[in-house]
């Protein structure tokens, strides 16, 4: 079985980092492993949630492993909390990738033109520092902006969005996903290969609502699929589709709660698609 490692903050409420990537990996049939990086009583959209800073754990969970002889088929990164951590995930890569070992950055940190409030300006450039060891990096408009040092549009065309993707992979990264691109009518994904300088877009009818977490649906989705051996491209499309059915469910469920969206209920149509 193919072995993913995850490397975010677990929020013990709130259906978001890694409470969504141990689930959907797990259900899309790969072994998820985990370092959490901080424990969040909630995740931040409550007021007065706790957190417990865990970077001290990461070196020695990672040379443990090492110590076994434990082996990873991808290395996979959501929110992290500080410049410190960046530092020791990229150290704990050194450590453990192999040859043909992916990395896949999502670097969660910023969303509608603005950085989530625990980050200051200088946060961007160190987030970048570590896409330049990914393969493949799932940022959304805010993030591709803010990394690339390029002025944030809340209104863009296509050709802006081709220009961040390849200004993205400038960073070190082979590809990159931009996530819930917007222009011209369209809403969805944009991939870049900058191997093959080919683009891949994928639209959908844009749903208007806005949720906590969805963005770790995507990339704990598409990350899956990836290292289960799909076709980068259909990744893109299942993943997309998963997050839309998602926040589909969530909206016709009038009990759902505000907090997040109800994944759990839409994993049989993921593994319908897996199937199909």
């Amino acid at each position: 079985m193919k072995r993913i490692v995850t490397i975010q903050d677990i929020s013990c409420l709130g259906k978001c980092s890694l409470t969504v990537a141990l689930p959907i990996i797990s259900a899309v049939g790969v072994e998820a492993a985990i370092i959490p990086t901080a424990v969040l009583s909630t995740h931040t959209m409550f007021k007065n949630f706790t957190c417990k800073d865990l970077d001290d754990q990461i070196t020695p969970i990672a040379q443990h492993w090492k110590n076994e002889g434990i082996a990873f088929d991808a290395f996979y990164t959501g929110y992290l909390a500080s410049p410190k951590q960046i530092d020791k995930v990229s150290s704990l890569i050194d450590s453990l990738k192999r040859e043909n070992d992916l990395v896949i950055v999502d670097p969660a940190m910023a969303d509608h033109g603005r950085l989530y409030p625990a980050f200051d300006d200088s946060f961007p450039k160190e987030m970048a520092r570590l896409c330049s060891k990914a393969d493949i990096i799932l940022p959304n408009i805010t993030e591709a902006c803010m990394m690339t040092n390029t002025e944030y549009k809340s209104e863009y065309d296509e050709s802006f969005a081709k220009e961040i993707l390849k200004k993205l992979t400038s960073l070190g990264a082979e590809k990159a996903v931009l996530t819930g691109a917007e222009f011209g009518g369209k809403y969805g994904v944009m991939l870049y290969d900058s191997t093959t300088g080919e683009y891949f877009n994928y639209y959908q009818k844009k749903i208007d609502a806005i949720f906590h977490g969805t963005g770790d649906i995507f990339s704990s989705t598409f990350t899956g699929l990836l290292v289960r051996g799909k076709p980068i491209e259909e990744c893109v499309k299942i993943a997309a589709d998963y997050t839309a059915e998602c926040i589909k469910i969530t909206m016709n469920d009038k009990k759902a709660n505000w907090y997040g969206v109800d994944f759990e209920k839409a994993i049989p149509y993921l593994i319908d698609r897996i199937r199909s």
